[in-house]
């Protein structure tokens, strides 16, 4: 069973498009250890979610309790504990989520195991786990050996492509979960903040804007950009925090990490924090006035302009073709 591999799912976020990297990711590792793809989600799982996830991994167990029904990491940790300490997996991989990044390295401790956290890519050689990440804000990247066993893995989920189906259905196990009744730490408040449109994690195509607007009021006529093409909204760490948008608009090292299809950077110069967020694009295009600016290296397509004089005929034409 060291073979194996268990991927990690939260109820709350569901079978997303995280996950289904997570399990695009899981697959092509159990593949490599010679060992099967198994799935556990913790809390209340949502039916269509569940096949969803059955169509892609050889087992699935739900492990529920009223107690798991929202995030707390002391009983979402005593959770996946129990199963992996059961199911005795060679790897555990867990998703870019907020409560995979809170939980992946005190779930290796817990489990004997070797943490990592940001995988771009995970392998296997000589029956251990290689993970790699980025390193020197994306200007490099590293390559670690796990050798402790489990290899415990937060992915960065949308760098990899969501399994194929295995062309039947896991059966589906539940398993009720022991807690213990007391816990060091809990959560007193919880806070959902509204999105507009599309959320910038989900976008197939993401417009982004840095410095170089400068102002908050240019935002609009990327807003309006965006409408045209169906994508989401961002913007660069320095965008954010010169108020003109809110923090959670930020893409980058500190900020969101995107996958889309497309991503189009006006008035962005570049800067290695921000080119680590938006390593994972398909495609990458540009808007800048500045002929120098780091970001036309990692470009397929660039324009060299002031970006009030592109964008208004861009979208008068988009319009047009829509």
């Amino acid at each position: 069973m060291a073979d194996n591999v268990m991927m990690c799912v939260f109820a709350h976020s569901g079978f997303d498009r995280v996950a289904q990297g997570v399990a695009g990711a899981g697959r092509a590792l159990a593949g490599e250890l010679g060992g099967r793809l198994e799935a556990v989600v913790v809390g209340p799982a949502d039916e269509a979610a569940l096949a969803a996830l059955a169509a892609v991994v050889d087992r699935v167990t739900v492990v529920d309790h009223a107690r798991l029904a929202a995030y707390e990491p002391e009983l979402y940790l005593a959770a996946l504990e129990q199963v992996a300490k059961d199911r005795q997996p060679g790897a555990v991989l867990l998703g870019s989520d907020t409560a995979s990044v809170e939980l992946t390295a005190r779930l290796a401790h817990r489990l004997g195991g070797s943490p990592m956290s940001d995988g771009t890519a995970v392998t296997a050689a000589d029956g251990r786990v290689r993970v790699t990440r980025s390193a020197y804000g994306g200007k490099a990247e590293a390559v670690f050996e796990l050798r402790r066993s489990p290899a415990v893995v937060c992915l960065r989920g949308r760098a990899f492509e969501p399994a194929a189906g295995t062309g039947g259905e896991a059966a589906v196990e539940r398993l009720e979960a022991v807690l213990p009744e007391d816990v060091p730490t809990r959560v007193v408040a919880r806070h959902k903040e509204a999105v507009e449109g599309i959320p910038l994690e989900d976008a197939q195509v993401v417009v982004g804007g840095g410095r170089g607007l400068g102002g908050a009021e240019p935002f609009t006529e990327l807003a309006e950009l965006a409408e045209v093409l169906h994508a989401a909204v961002g913007a660069s760490r320095a965008a954010c925090d010169e108020g003109w948008v809110p923090p959670s608009w930020q893409i980058g090292q500190t900020g969101k990490k995107i996958a889309p299809e497309l991503y189009l950077a006006v008035a962005i110069s570049g800067a290695a924090q921000h080119l680590l967020g938006v390593s994972d694009a398909k495609r990458m295009a540009a808007i800048n006035n500045d002929p120098d600016a780091p970001i036309f290296r990692h470009c397929n397509f660039a324009i060299v302009e002031d970006y009030r004089k592109v964008l208004p005929p861009l979208i008068a034409r988009l319009r047009e073709l829509t």
